[in-house]
């Protein structure tokens, strides 16, 4: 069965344990789960992201993975992004997976910043095991990101290949930083037994999509 949202996307920000679960499909995380975090504007939601979240699922022993759709990414322009429910909307219609949440989690919790996203739900659900999940293409700009050394302190991070993308992300500001705490893609299965900072790059199966690829096809699409 499909998760289903509540229908209403505006949240107070007096977060209570319940509200928390209403923005979750109904359920807060059992103590002890191991959740893959995918954040992005998911504008729209693509295979890529569904790809991603399944060898996460796999390669990382994860319980669940939610995907975060965020009210508005800092670093992306407003023009050509549809509204919040609309993305919710295509994501639930690319979940697929019983163990793939869809979540509005950043708007309730009013954070816009990964890093804050993160403290805040470590803090609210301490007894989780949380890895941020993202391509290879945002490892290589993730520097940019606002407080950006302090993800990698937070939570775990697995780094998912990118074609186009696997030696510039390995040469970035981000990997040179914490290259001292990369851990072997064979033991990828094991990065919840490391301390933080701890991340892995992992080559899976590897996708062209991307969201502005099919918005800009869509406009193709129209002209033609």
């Amino acid at each position: 069965m499909k998760q289903q949202l509540p229908p209403s996307l505006e949240f107070d920000k007096i977060v209570s344990p319940k509200s928390l679960a209403d923005s979750l499909g109904g359920t807060l995380p059992p103590a002890g789960h191991k959740i893959g975090l995918l954040g992005g504007s998911f504008n729209p939601a693509h295979t890529a992201h569904y790809q991603i979240s399944i060898d996460a699922l796999k390669r990382l022993n994860l319980d669940e993975v939610w995907w975060l759709v965020s009210p508005q990414n800092p670093l992306k322009d407003t023009n050509g992004m549809a509204s919040l429910s609309d993305r919710v909307s295509s994501a639930l219609a690319m979940q697929r997976h019983p163990r793939i949440r869809i979540t509005t989690i950043e708007s309730q919790l009013g954070s816009v910043y990964t890093a804050n996203t993160l403290s805040n739900l470590v803090a609210r659900f301490p007894k989780v095991e949380f890895v941020w999940l993202m391509g290879a293409d945002n490892l290589s700009q993730i520097s940019r990101w606002r407080d950006w050394q302090d993800i990698f302190q937070t939570v775990k991070v697995a780094v998912f290949a990118r074609p186009g993308y696997s030696l510039q992300a390995a040469a970035s500001k981000a990997a040179q930083r914490f290259k001292r705490n990369r851990i072997p893609e064979q033991r990828s299965h094991t990065l919840f037994e490391y301390q933080t900072p701890a991340w892995v790059l992992i080559h899976g199966h590897q996708s062209k999509i991307s969201s502005t690829k099919i918005r800009n096809g869509h406009d193709l699409g129209k002209k033609s």
